[in-house]
């Protein structure tokens, strides 16, 4: 029963500041000190701020190594560079190369021989001057030798040799011990792990590279706060025209300081931004009910309801409002108001006066 009555209470004193006008003539308004201004509406509800970082997509970024070990010759990109794909980066002296490239030209050979030998049985085979089962023993050498070919061949792809370098070994059958390290993508040249004159081993990174057409922001959200993030939030980088939407929110909380991942896909321009930057992020959420900003000077309060004054002919009504989110010096609100409805921004503690002397005492 209790409960009830200040239900009743409660809404009896929404319907009385809802109705509740306060006339003044211009001379009391001016004197008052009231500012007016309009309802700015809005379409999104400012959440919280977060701490991101720049980061990229795991499939634009590649890490290159090199396939055999040898002593690093020349250099030919630094760091920041922007480099085209199959663009060389460096050169590394390698035996191992010229070994793979000797065991190439001799399956070559082989694979010639093969195919020489393959030829004239199949021939005589066709006329019946040779069995069948010499005609088999020359088909599964000559397959034997095709699949050695293709083996020694890949195994130089994999070095780093392209296939007209594999094309020029093969006609002019004249050996090389320069690897050429080269770029996988086009892209930037982000580290370098490796100088002139050093030794490196088999699979030892040498560089990295990659593309920065797409960056994300990494925002770590306290985890009592995650419950507010949606996919498909906004999210503004402070001092910056960059702007990103939220695909993705962590399922783990980071032990150490107990935050929850966010990701979210730039949308804008990245001119202003770089990769492995820490920024500051502000997050906010659509709404399909309309909303309006207006400064906190604009609110007051009386008996725990917020309400602004809305400007009339005759003076204001007295309007309660909800308050759904705070940006810096502003609020946002709702309620039953109109766009470009005219209400005080200043002076608002005048007019409260002026609202309870009329109303009750506080």
């Amino acid at each position: 029963m209790k409960i009830l009555l200040i239900i009743f209470l409660w809404i009896n004193s929404v319907q009385l500041f809802a109705a509740e006008q306060i006339k003044l003539s211009p001379e009391q308004l001016a004197n008052l000190g009231v500012k007016l201004g309009q309802l700015d509406p809005v379409k999104a509800i400012p959440l919280l701020e977060a701490p991101a970082k720049v980061s990229i997509p795991p499939a634009n970024e590649y890490l290159v190594s090199t396939a055999h070990s040898g002593l690093v010759s020349q250099i030919n990109a630094s760091i920041g560079d922007e480099v085209k794909k199959d663009q060389i980066l460096a050169y590394i002296k390698s035996p191992e190369l010229l070994t793979l490239q000797q065991q190439h030209l001799q399956s070559t050979n082989d694979l010639k021989l093969a195919k020489s030998e393959f030829s004239r049985d199949e021939k005589l085979y066709k006329e019946g001057v040779i069995a069948d089962r010499r005609w088999r023993q020359t088909k599964t050498n000559y397959h034997v030798f095709m699949s050695h070919f293709n083996e020694t061949r890949q195994l130089l792809e994999i070095s780093g040799l392209s296939e007209a370098d594999i094309k020029a070994l093969e006609r002019t059958r004249k050996l090389t011990s320069q690897l050429k390290i080269t770029a996988p993508i086009s892209g930037i040249l982000l580290e370098r792990m490796v100088t002139a004159g050093e030794r490196v081993d088999l699979l030892e990174p040498l560089f990295r590279v990659a593309k920065l057409e797409k960056l994300w922001l990494d925002i770590s959200i306290p985890q009592h706060r995650i419950q507010q993030i949606h996919l498909g939030d906004t999210v503004v980088v402070d001092d910056m025209d960059v702007t990103a939407r939220i695909f993705l929110i962590g399922k783990h909380v980071d032990g150490k300081n107990q935050t929850v991942l966010a990701r979210a896909e730039i949308l804008t321009s990245q001119s202003t931004i770089r990769l492995g930057q820490t920024v500051n992020v502000k997050i906010s959420q659509k709404s399909e009910e309309p909303m309006f900003k207006v400064p906190n000077s604009a609110l007051a309060q009386s008996s725990g309801i917020t309400y602004l004054f809305v400007r009339t002919d005759s003076g204001f009504n007295v309007q309660p409002v909800t308050v759904v989110g705070r940006a810096e010096q502003e609020a946002i609100i709702r309620g039953e108001l109109q766009k470009g409805s005219e209400v005080a921004i200043k002076g608002a503690v005048a007019l409260k006066a002026q609202f309870l002397g009329l109303g009750e005492d506080e």
